[in-house]
């Protein structure tokens, strides 16, 4: 097996078992949760395969929502997350999208940031509004991806940080 794919396993069992574990059961003042699981959808690599992506991203959403009881929110969340990541990178990276150069777990530039960052309100206003399912809360729904989003984008930037490959 190539090293990359056994990296890939690895990814998804921490970063789900670190969720479910750890992160589930951080809810703070009702408005705070952190969802950093999401970094395996981000940090899968960009020429990987297409249909591993969105398999493993509906095994990783569906997965959630088993423990979570979550009646699929995470699955399709995750699912728009995988199915919107070439456009994001079109957004963020431009022309070098295209000739896949983009490591995200180098130094965080603004082209970067800006892919976290895009990556992880779209999960997390995804999230929320099938959550809810009502429009009459739509200030809540905001004020929940917004609070959401800022931590568990703190979150994701020292968890990439910490578990940075070092350089051969």
């Amino acid at each position: 097996m190539n090293s990359a794919v056994i990296m890939g396993f690895v990814r998804f069992f921490l970063l789900l078992a670190a969720q479910l574990i750890i992160f589930n059961n951080i809810n703070l003042f009702g408005y705070i949760n952190p969802f950093p699981y999401i970094l395996f959808v981000i940090l899968f690599p960009v020429n990987g395969n297409k249909q591993l992506l969105i398999i493993s991203s509906f095994l990783l959403g569906i997965t959630m929502d088993l423990f979570s009881n979550s009646g699929g929110v995470h699955t399709t969340a995750c699912l728009i997350l995988a199915y919107a990541r070439p456009s994001i990178f079109k957004f963020s990276f431009g022309v070098s999208y295209e000739y896949q150069t983009i490591k995200i777990n180098d130094s965080l530039t603004s082209e970067r940031f800006s892919f976290l960052l895009v990556s992880v309100v779209i999960h997390h206003f995804t999230l929320f509004i099938l959550e809810v399912f009502q429009l009459s809360f739509l200030w809540d729904i905001l004020l929940r991806t917004i609070i959401g989003t800022l931590f568990t984008l703190l979150i994701c930037i020292l968890l990439i940080y910490i578990f940075k490959p070092s350089k051969r």
